[in-house]
């Protein structure tokens, strides 16, 4: 049976490393990485230096819209211009369809947070989220 994990200190503490360290050894740049809980709570977050203040409330609301959406915020986006939706009709100010927020999911499937990144370009910021996802389930 495969492992249920829930997110605790060290785990945030270790997603926010590996994100922060995945921007400066992939694209050089600083960002700001979110992380929350299944309920999207803010359970860490991290700016590194010189990354835009902007994307602090930006990485918050990318953790925040994977986890009350159920999916990659990409994947929201997608939504959104398939079903030809506008974002206000979700009645939450907090929801953002900018690329950079990935679900973490358990071995077991269960999701137990979301995880935000911003501060580099919308592929780039989703693609340090999703190295985030897959820190968790590898």
């Amino acid at each position: 049976m495969a492992q249920v994990l829930s997110l605790d200190l060290k785990l945030t503490q270790g997603l926010l490393d590996h994100a922060i360290g995945q921007a400066r050894q992939k694209f050089d740049k600083p960002a700001c990485v979110a992380v929350c809980d299944a309920h999207g709570f803010l359970l860490g977050f991290f700016r590194a230096d010189g990354a835009p203040v902007r994307s602090i409330a930006l990485a918050q609301q990318k953790a925040y819209t994977s986890t009350r959406m159920g999916s990659s915020t990409t994947a929201f986006l997608a939504r959104l211009r398939s079903e030809d939706i506008p974002i206000g009709y979700f009645c939450d100010p907090l929801l953002t369809a900018l690329p950079g927020g990935a679900l973490l999911v358990d071995a077991a499937g269960r999701v137990i947070g979301g995880i935000g990144v911003s501060g580099l370009s919308p592929a780039q910021d989703q693609e340090i989220a999703d190295a985030g996802a897959g820190f968790i389930t590898p």
